[in-house]
């Protein structure tokens, strides 16, 4: 297939980056086992290396197409993908081109026997856009006359209304198509091309075509289409009250709607019951949305979860027990559940999740969980001895336990470890002390030594370590990691303000700016030239995370708060629609929350200056 310069340009343009032509080579045998290994593997190979070009093999992907044996249906729906998101920008518009030259040749798939290769083939078209050329669209309007095939004929809607975005009155009269898919497909593109607040009889046509296929659900399939789709349930969360509608009439939408838009928990928390069948991410969900139920709903969270602390799967029981501690169950069931988990399933971050909602919901009165984790310190998942920082007394009795951790290779440990003995300051002793000495000049990785060095100041009074290391760290860049640990230091790090205060001018970087603000902060307690830098970087809404502490926390701590910043830090605590969206799918609270708070506490309690 194709010449032997064809060929040979591949052979160059791959060169030891793959082998792209070799498969594509494989595509022509004769033996249809052969063409389907080959099939998935340069589908892996194309779409998702990044070091592997794509546009050269679109060439010769459409003659495979046209000519070969096949597997057609998949080729087509390959050359979509290379033309939807895979590689650079570049390599995409590179492969819309080649495909757009080519496409009067396969317009022609679109009316083939095989619904699989008409499907692909209408995929194509809409990858391609406009490029597709001027027949594409009356081709796509005889072919939504005349499909037959219910899937083929829902993908010919979406991919007419991406391609002739209008006022959508053909798409009204295929509202009533009785094919609950396209009758979908239909409605999904009138939301996407109506402006908020969306029309009620609209939402209530996209609920019954979605309940009507409700036995086969299909998600929304976004990497079939260009970059513009947006599919119903993205487009109904734009607009909370359409969303709650369409909740209303048995569309899953609970947990869409609350991690878009603030306060909407209680609104949701039926269906969200209902929306948790049973899996852990399921129960993850319910123990963040819990965390922001008033307490006299926790009940029903509670009467909900509690069968599945007799599941047979550690995993589910640990996310039942996350869910059941954020909606306060008695102490001793929690307590008692995380003591299991400990013992049956040491090493699995599910426990670690488990211990961390238990001991943040109950305090001291989780403290026997603490002492069990002590017990097997080492035994179990690293993150597990991190809780020992909520507990001094029970850390103090394990700090042998904690030095032996600084020196496990190639496992979370040793900064764990550190960290633990930092929160014990000089409660550490002489062994806490020795152990982070040895960590500072031989650790395990240099990040690990930097944090250990940095804790002989709490543990031992002893800045030297830590200055000397810094130092050298700052004289060679303008690291933000060294300028926190610094500020860890406090009056300590004296020495190294010039290293950091020409870090305070105007042109530096946002982060790298708020980085060097707080370090002079706690080392001089200057406020006339560190207060507007941090305000600067909290106007981001980035989420917070324990170290360094979030600028809002650092500005509430030092009790100001520059003129220019009050109104857009009130505007994004009293907007509707989450600031800060919650990536890592957490049990906690959500972190939008977490920064709203501390928002409002700022602007409650910080004079205003400037």
């Amino acid at each position: 297939m194709g010449t032997e310069r064809d060929r040979a340009s591949l052979e160059r343009a791959y060169g030891s980056t793959g082998d792209v032509p070799a498969l594509l080579r494989a595509l022509e045998s004769t033996d249809e086992a052969v063409r389907e290994r080959a099939m998935d593997r340069l589908h892996s190979s194309l779409c998702f290396r990044e070091e592997v070009p794509t546009a050269p093999a679109v060439p010769q992907l459409i003659r495979l197409a046209l000519y070969g044996a096949g597997p057609r249906a998949e080729l087509l729906g390959l050359l979509a993908d290379l033309a939807n998101w895979a590689g650079h920008r570049d390599e995409r518009q590179r492969a819309r081109r080649a495909v757009a030259e080519a496409m009067p040749s396969l317009t022609p798939f679109a009316h083939d026997a095989d619904p699989a290769v008409r499907e692909s083939m209408v995929l194509l078209i809409a990858a391609c856009g406009r490029e597709s050329g001027p027949a594409t669209a009356p081709l796509l309007r005889s072919r939504l006359a005349e499909e037959s095939d219910p899937r083929v004929r829902a993908r010919v809607v979406t991919a007419l209304g991406l391609l002739e975005p209008g006022d959508g009155a053909w798409r009204h009269r295929v509202l009533a198509d009785p094919e609950p898919r396209v009758a979908l497909a239909a409605a999904e593109d009138l939301l996407r091309t109506t402006e908020t607040p969306l029309p009620h009889p609209l939402v209530d046509a996209c609920a019954r075509a979605y309940t009507a296929v409700a036995e086969q659900p299909e998600e929304p399939e976004t990497s079939l289409w260009p970059g513009h789709y947006q599919p119903f349930t993205e487009r109904l969360l734009d607009d909370p009250e359409a969303a709650l509608r369409a909740l209303d009439q048995g569309m899953p939408l609970a947990f869409g709607i609350t991690e878009r838009w603030r306060d909407r928990e209680a609104d949701v928390l039926p269906w969200a019951l209902r929306e948790t069948e049973g899996e852990a991410w399921q129960l993850y969900r319910l123990a963040q949305l819990t965390c922001a139920l008033p307490p006299e709903l926790h009940a029903r969270v509670r009467e909900r979860v509690l069968p599945y602390l007799a599941d047979d799967s550690p995993a589910v029981r640990a996310a039942a027990v996350t869910a059941l501690a954020r909606a306060r169950v008695p102490v001793a069931v929690a307590v008692e559940e995380a003591l299991r988990l400990i013992g049956e399933a040491p090493g699995a971050y599910d426990t670690v999740r488990v211990v961390k909602a238990v001991t943040d919901e109950f305090g001291t009165a989780a403290a026997p969980v603490a002492r069990a984790v002590a017990r097997q310190a080492g035994d179990g998942h690293s993150e597990l001895v991190k809780v020992l920082t909520r507990y001094p007394e029970v850390a103090a009795d394990v700090v042998e336990e904690l030095a032996g951790l600084l020196s496990r290779h190639g496992t979370g440990y040793p900064s764990v470890a550190v960290a633990v003995l930092t929160a014990l300051g000089r409660a550490a002793g002489d062994v806490g002390e020795r152990a982070l000495r040895i960590c500072a000049r031989e650790g395990v990785h240099s990040s690990v030594s930097a944090e250990a060095a940095v804790a002989l100041w709490p543990v031992a009074a002893d800045p030297e370590p830590a200055l000397s290391f810094l130092r050298r760290e700052l004289t060679a860049s303008t690291s933000s990691w060294a300028t926190n640990l610094a500020g860890r230091l406090g009056t300590a790090a004296a020495p190294l303000l010039p290293f950091i205060e020409p870090l305070l001018a105007p042109r530096t970087p946002s982060g790298t700016r708020a980085a060097a603000a707080l370090a002079v902060w706690r080392i001089t307690g200057r406020t006339e030239d560190t207060v507007e830098p941090l305000a600067r970087e909290a106007l981001e809404w980035r989420r917070c995370h324990p170290d360094p502490p979030h600028p809002v926390l650092t500005l509430t701590e030092m009790g100001l708060l520059p003129r220019f910043a009050v109104e857009p830090l009130r505007r994004g605590a009293e907007t509707p629609r989450r600031v800060v969206k919650d990536l890592m799918y957490g049990d906690a609270t959500h972190p939008d929350d977490v920064l709203r708070a501390a928002v409002r506490g700022l602007l409650g309690t910080a004079r205003v200056v400037g």
